[in-house]
């Protein structure tokens, strides 16, 4: 940890083993005293630079980089947040693998995986602070707060790098389950709409399809069929935010339970089910790691479940 005085610039080099970490996380690690909001600034304003140039919050620092550290303000370090002794028990009832490389997590819905935007504490930090033992700990990839299942965990650079570089070329397969409004059409195996992030009027943040967006890609195959909805299986081909959400809303049958993406009916079907969250959930995940194959897979919960047990007796 690092004591940067208010008077002096400071190069910090960085190491092998921090390599892969999203720069705010790099600096909050090193810096000891300075508010979280101060150092974000300090980045946007490109007063931190990563070897000489102007740097994004979200850039993943690379081993040997060299980071220019402004003078900051250094105040009294604020408390460490800890989870609730509730959610901490519940947290470590979803570990799914825990290994030398690996930290594996059954993501509950609610819990975003990390903080900001309002979110004091998300997924990673509470495991940060329930696993001091750990030195290196980062997200390989996230789920939306209100998606629950399978989240890596990465315990290493070496292992950050290698599954980022499988995402990158669509060698992790990724499953989910859905449940939406109506019949799914037999036809529809997939969903290839471009997707851009957009802002509603009251300037909630969304993801719209539109002809300027990214490609993305979606495969769907139907697992059962109820009277007012359908289960699906989900397999994202593409890892655009919000993706699955909004590829089911475009085609007309959005995911029960969701409070963004929705229609009246969908929202009516989700009132009178009883369901209190989206019913969507990271069900599966296969990836090849250090020459193994990992074949991971977590059930839906309890809620879901009884869901499903209400939709069949509605027929």
């Amino acid at each position: 940890m690092n004591d940067l005085s208010q008077n002096e610039a400071r190069f910090l080099e960085v190491s092998e083993e921090e390599s892969g970490q999203r720069l705010d996380n790099y600096l909050l690690r090193n810096i000891a005293g300075v508010p979280k909001t101060r150092i974000y600034r300090a980045i946007r304003k490109g007063e931190v630079r990563v070897n000489k140039g102007r740097s994004t919050v979200g850039y993943r620092v690379q081993a040997t980089d060299l980071v220019r550290v402004p003078p900051l303000s250094v105040g009294q370090s604020p408390p460490i947040s800890k989870p609730s002794s509730a959610w901490e028990k519940r947290l470590l009832s979803a570990v799914v693998l825990d290994n030398s490389d690996l930290l594996v997590i059954n993501k509950p819905p609610g819990m975003a995986v990390h903080g900001g935007s309002g979110v004091r504490l998300g997924l990673i930090e509470s495991l940060r602070v329930m696993y001091p033992e750990e030195r290196y700990l980062e997200l390989v990839h996230r789920l939306d707060r209100d998606t629950s299942g399978l989240v890596l965990i990465a315990k290493n650079a070496r292992v950050l790098r290698e599954l980022h570089a499988q995402l990158r070329v669509n060698q992790v397969d990724k499953v989910y389950w859905a449940c939406t409004a109506g019949k799914w059409p037999a036809y529809q195996k997939s969903v290839s709409a471009p997707l851009a992030k957009a802002h509603a009027p009251s300037g909630e943040r969304m993801v719209r399809v539109s002809p300027n967006g990214k490609r993305s890609r979606t495969e769907f195959k139907v697992i059962e069929r109820f009277q007012q909805a359908s289960l699906l299986e989900v397999k994202p081909i593409s890892g655009r935010t919000h993706q699955i959400r909004v590829h089911v809303q475009h085609v007309g049958h959005p995911i029960l339970g969701e409070s963004k993406y929705l229609s009246d009916k969908s929202e009516a079907l989700t009132q009178r089910i009883g369901l209190k969250r989206l019913f969507l959930h990271a069900k599966s995940i296969s990836f090849e790691l250090s020459g193994e194959h990992y074949e991971l897979n977590c059930p839906i919960d309890q809620e879901l479940v009884s869901v499903l047990a209400r939709l069949r007796g509605a027929r």
